[in-house]
């Protein structure tokens, strides 16, 4: 079986979902449509695939899952919305007033951004970022995006990032999941093969497809509240508060307990 091509897969994805929810887009098929709904395809590197829709990413606040409102309520100073995706956080908050920069690799996803009115985007990882000088009193990982952490082995030199990005008294506020709130033998299998090649057991092996295209593999962290405990201990950040209204997801709130 041919591979697929690696390039801005997310990027295309959310181009296209763009596409449908507004009617307008670069690429339509037969008969002038789009592909309704647009899939977002998810492979971990024991074989499982998942198929997601994309308009999610679109919505607006009104279909938000209750803990995106608690987390927008918390925002203080210049925020930085870490993995902005299609901008439905940035939008409302620069709608708000608030000082927003959204930040992503994709450049799809920054394009997308851009075209929906989203005004101060970064093209760049967190690290690329932090070389650059700017300074945040709110960092956002929404969505999930606790994930970006990536692992054990990443998570010191990501939050050291952040730190180096942050303003006396700055927040983090990310959206987790605990992957052990589950008896599905394919999860629990996953979990053991992790924690036998030494990595913790939510710690994703992963690529985003979409059409012909793929993303490189990346490790993404879905992590209970004491492991990101752990993983946070003796970084310049100290977790403040867990929110796990809804559980099994959770609001974490780090705060800077030393100069970034």
């Amino acid at each position: 079986m041919q591979e697929p091509l690696v390039g801005d897969a997310f990027g295309e994805l959310v181009r296209d979902a763009l596409a449908v929810h507004t009617g307008v887009g670069p690429r339509p098929l037969a008969g002038g449509r789009l592909p309704r709904p647009v899939i977002e395809i998810i492979e971990r590197d024991d074989g499982l695939i998942n198929g997601a829709p994309a308009a999610p990413y679109l919505d607006p606040p009104s279909a938000w899952p209750d803990h995106d409102h608690r987390a927008l309520s918390r925002v203080r100073g210049r925020v930085l919305d870490i993995g902005v995706g299609a901008g439905r956080i940035a939008l409302e908050l620069q709608q708000r007033g608030v000082p927003v920069t959204g930040l992503d690799v994709s450049s799809g996803a920054i394009e997308v951004c851009r075209r929906r009115g989203v005004r101060d985007l970064v093209l760049a990882t967190v690290d690329e970022h932090a070389a650059a000088g700017p300074r945040y009193d709110t960092f956002l990982l929404l969505g999930n995006n606790l994930g970006l952490i990536g692992g054990a082995d990443r998570a010191p030199a990501f939050l050291a990032a952040l730190a180096a990005l942050a303003r006396p008294g700055a927040q983090v506020i990310a959206h987790g999941t605990d992957p052990y709130n589950t008896t599905d033998p394919v999860h629990t299998a996953y979990h053991r093969l992790n924690r036998a090649r030494g990595r913790l057991g939510g710690q994703l092996r992963l690529r985003v497809r979409y059409r012909e295209l793929t993303t490189d593999w990346f490790d993404y962290l879905v992590c209970s509240v004491d492991e990101l405990r752990e993983l946070v201990a003796g970084t310049p950040w100290r977790v403040t508060d867990i929110d796990d209204a809804d559980a099994p997801y959770y609001l974490a709130t780090l705060e800077l307990a030393a100069a970034g």
